[in-house]
């Protein structure tokens, strides 16, 4: 991937990093596609277990460029290009824990991200929000994973509407799970990431899988696709791991497989 996005990894934790710091981290046509790398990378690779995406510099992701609108209209690295969906916020399918560090200013494509994440982990100082009304194109990801999120009002207050939110009022709506001081992100983030750890990662995976897809399917289709993924998961090696680490009141250690 290019220098625009950063993707890094330290034991079993993956951080992707938005690195456009001297734009906000806005989405121009190189950082669209070295984010989709970066996914696809820590989708892939197998010795990453869970997922921090944090931006470098005052802004986590301030959306698209406006500056480059109108350039020109390649599509690659897009939706239009690839409909298997390229990237998290765009509706790749990462079944491992991901948890949005956000940074500062969350806002367009930005904050679509933030909203496919599984925790979100705000600076006191970040602000939420999509302008995209505000200057005549309609949000669209957004508008699809927002009212799950959030619920109806609250979605409508940020899409409709198009003005920042505050840490504070985005924890209200239920989409930043904690606020903490702007220096302790990244620790925090980190440290939840190694809570999450303590879980057999096979596992996790199987059940943020059923909690997505069982939201879209009747509630009995839903509990035998769940006990068809126990079956799979029961199967692995570290299914044979976890019970007697708990019998004998020690830690697991997972393999992943």
């Amino acid at each position: 991937m290019g220098d625009t996005v950063l993707y890094e990894r330290e034991g079993h934790i993956g951080t992707i990093t938005y690195n456009r710091p001297e734009a906000m981290n806005a989405i121009n046509g190189q950082l669209r596609e070295d984010l989709n790398t970066a996914w696809e990378t820590f989708r892939n690779d197998e010795e990453a277990w869970v997922g921090i995406v944090t931006g470098n510099g005052r802004a986590f992701c301030a959306g698209a460029d406006v500056k480059s609108f109108g350039e020109n209209r390649d599509t690659k690295g897009t939706f239009w290009e690839n409909p298997s969906f390229t990237s998290l916020e765009s509706g790749m399918e990462i079944w491992k824990p991901v948890i949005a560090a956000v940074n500062g200013y969350a806002l367009g494509f930005g904050l679509t991200l933030v909203s496919a994440c599984d925790f979100v982990i705000a600076s006191e100082k970040a602000e939420f929000g999509f302008p995209e009304v505000r200057i005549g194109v309609p949000t669209i990801q957004g508008a699809v994973r927002m009212p799950k999120k959030v619920g109806w009002q609250n979605a409508m207050e940020l899409l409709l509407i198009g003005e920042r939110v505050s840490a504070d009022r985005a924890k209200q709506m239920g989409l930043v799970w904690k606020i903490v001081e702007h220096e302790t992100l990244m620790d925090e983030a980190i440290a939840l990431a190694n809570r999450l750890l303590e879980s057999a990662p096979l596992a996790v995976r199987a059940t943020k899988e059923v909690a997505a897809r069982g939201q879209e399917m009747p509630f009995s289709e839903a509990i035998r696709f769940g006990e068809t993924m126990r079956k799979v998961a029961g199967g692995t090696e570290d299914a044979s791991i976890g019970p007697p680490a708990y019998r004998e009141r020690r830690k697991a250690e997972w393999l992943g497989r």
